[in-house]
């Protein structure tokens, strides 16, 4: 260990010494406040720290003092749990793990950065503090939801660390971590908003569930409320304005997921989604307020459904392979006008796998301002694909006025790309 200045020692014996006395706060408010005979508390927890820094500095080579004496406290705890008086309820673990993590405290301080024991004793005062609501969890979140986050555990902690980060064909540019990386990404976005739409009290929040739902889909979103204006049988505006706040906070989401991949190519095409998206927003707040065509009680939440799935991943994975490949033939065969041309194809169906294989450079041989125009030729033939589902599902009379909305937003998506490609 090396040698810490006398100062910053100093320091250091004092931060694990005022860490156990707010852990001993803590410890106290959830274990003593009908009886005084559990082990540890406000005294107990900085002697525990001090104990356990001392032991350290005495032989910090191989820590042989420190390991004795978590040893011993380990083998107090257990002999006096083993000669506790009965109580009716079941010794807690968290006793003796709380006298123990006072115990490290102390080295931890000495050893690590002092993040790391504020960290740790954050997270325990938290874990000590927030019993009841942890363990009324039990019965709030189901075991779908359970396995819905192993889901998500096993695309983002064991999939994505094992594929390689090299180029394994000379078809498209992208490596395989990349393609999961973007597959992580969409996931990670689409699988908040799920959480904020099936947990948050969102039902009657104004705009809010269909903003979440645009963070999920906005395609998904406008089909879902196309669907509820034709059983209002007339126009609402309500269900009108979720429609196009959902494509509003679209842009929104383009942004996030590209910027995860180039920060530079995010900030180029800030400005266009930034405004397309202040215009949609804007035209989402005149439509809730038009108090003529309110509808009582329009419900404007979308039932998510889970995104995480395996089987859904991997057939996202191969459309953006996909779609990297027939880009780099296009790019080859018709120039960055075949680019555009295929971007407005794309935008009729999902523009996920475009935009982000345009993200990671899988269209080389482009200017930056090109492949802004791209994205937003995609997201402008995307809404025009919105305003037929509106139609289609909404029927004419009553979503007109949303589809006629999404065409504006396209066509404005359209001069912004423009644009770009003039002054690129």
């Amino acid at each position: 260990m090396q040698t810490l200045p006398a100062l910053e020692l100093a320091g250091r014996l004092a931060l694990a010494v005022g860490l156990a006395v707010f852990m001993g706060l803590a410890f106290e408010e959830t274990y003593k406040t009908e009886e005084r005979s559990r082990p540890g508390g406000i005294r107990t927890f900085p002697m525990l720290a001090m104990c356990g820094a001392t032991l350290y500095l005495i032989e910090p080579a191989y820590a042989l003092a420190f390991i004795a004496g978590l040893a011993a406290l380990a083998a107090w705890l257990h002999a006096y749990l083993r000669t506790a008086p009965v109580k009716p309820e079941a010794p807690s673990f968290m006793i003796p793990a709380s006298n123990l993590l006072a115990y490290v405290i102390g080295a931890i301080a000495l050893m690590q950065p002092p993040w790391v024991a504020v960290a740790l004793t954050v997270a325990a005062v938290l874990l000590l503090g927030t019993r009841e609501r942890l363990h009324r969890l039990i019965h709030i979140v189901p075991r779908d939801e359970l396995l819905t986050l192993g889901m998500f555990l096993i695309l983002i902690g064991i999939i994505l660390p094992l594929v390689p980060h090299q180029q394994v064909s000379s078809l498209t540019p992208l490596t395989p971590y990349g393609i999961w990386l973007a597959v992580v990404t969409v996931c990670t976005l689409s699988y908040l908003s799920y959480l904020l739409q099936r947990y948050a009290p969102i039902k009657h929040a104004a705009l809010l569930p269909a903003i979440l739902g645009g963070a999920y889909s906005s395609t998904a979103t406008t089909v879902v409320l196309a669907k509820r204006l034709r059983e209002a049988k007339h126009a609402s505006a309500d269900i009108s304005a979720g429609i196009v706040a959902a494509t509003a906070i679209m842009y929104i989401r383009l942004g996030i997921v590209v910027a995860v991949f180039d920060v530079k190519f995010a900030l180029t095409l800030a400005p266009g989604l930034a405004a397309l998206s202040a215009v949609g927003a804007a035209l989402a707040i005149y439509e809730w307020r038009r108090p003529r065509a309110r509808t009582a009680g329009s419900n404007l939440a979308v039932a998510p459904k889970n995104p995480l799935q395996i089987p859904t991943a991997l057939i996202f994975a191969v459309l953006i392979v996909v779609i990297s490949i027939i880009s780099a033939w296009v790019k080859g065969a018709f120039g960055e006008s075949g680019i555009l041309a295929l971007s407005a194809v794309v935008g009729l169906t999902d523009i996920d796998p475009f935009v982000l294989n345009i993200a990671q450079g899988g269209i080389g041989g482009m200017t930056v301002a090109s492949l802004c125009a791209a994205v937003l030729i995609a997201a402008s033939s995307n809404n025009v694909a919105k305003a037929a589902y509106a139609i289609g599902f909404g029927g004419m009379t009553a979503a007109c006025r949303p589809a006629i909305i999404l065409l504006v937003l396209s066509l404005l998506g359209v001069v912004a790309a423009a644009i770009y490609v003039v002054h690129g």
